[in-house]
């Protein structure tokens, strides 16, 4: 996968598991996604913050650092979709 892939599934499935600390599921996928960034991409500090229209992830890479913008409405779909569908919200 590659690293930009990552780091956007990586993002949109961390927000999900903030927003919902009782889903197991998302917790899992993103400590998933984590691992590909740590073993394929020498990922280390990951973390993230959010701008006005933007989130923005930071990482090392191979000890150099690395800020990647994501736009907000983009990365917020998966959380979205997630929390419109009545069968996730019983």
């Amino acid at each position: 996968m590659k690293r930009e892939d990552a780091l956007a599934n990586w993002l949109q499935i961390k927000l999900v598991a903030e927003a919902r600390p009782e889903d197991r599921s998302a917790a899992d996928t993103a400590s998933f996604f984590e691992e590909i960034l740590r073993e394929d991409h020498k990922a280390s500090e990951l973390s993230y913050h959010a701008e006005e229209h933007c989130y923005v992830v930071t990482a090392l890479f191979d000890d150099e650092r690395s800020e990647r913008r994501f736009d907000r409405e983009e990365a917020e779909t998966l959380l979205r979709a997630i929390e419109s569908e009545p069968r996730y919200n019983q």
